[in-house]
């Protein structure tokens, strides 16, 4: 019986979702992975990110977005799996900002990290 668990997201683009990893400062392997569980069970994954106590976690594309994917028995991170998300989830939505802006000609003109966390961004563009 496998001990992984696997929670959607609203992820759908793998260079936005590494550029919010590591912005965040969370060391990622790139490329197929196998993601390390309970009793050396293992899980495919697009990446993986290796915790200090042998057990991973990882991002896994399932058709239509990325999962999470990991033993949650041996979860090791700072914040809750939600909590997790939530940071991932805002800094890949900021990257995807930024990316599909730029390609059809905006450059960030202002940006503010508030209090809150949220960031508000300004972006222009000349014609």
């Amino acid at each position: 019986m496998s001990h992984f668990s696997q929670i959607k997201t609203q992820i759908r683009n793998l260079e936005s979702l590494q550029s919010a990893l590591s912005d965040l400062g969370i060391q990622w392997k790139p490329g197929a992975s196998e993601v390390r569980g309970y009793r050396g069970q293992t899980h495919a994954a697009e990446l993986a990110i290796e915790q200090d106590n042998g057990y991973d976690l990882g991002f896994k594309w399932n058709g239509k977005e990325y999962e999470l994917v990991a033993d949650l028995q041996y979860w090791q991170q700072d914040l809750t799996v939600e909590g997790f998300l939530r940071k991932i989830t805002q800094r890949y939505a900021y990257r995807t900002v930024l990316k599909e802006t730029e390609k059809i000609g905006f450059q960030v003109a202002e940006q503010q990290e508030n209090t809150d966390g949220s960031i508000r961004l300004v972006v222009q563009r000349w014609s």
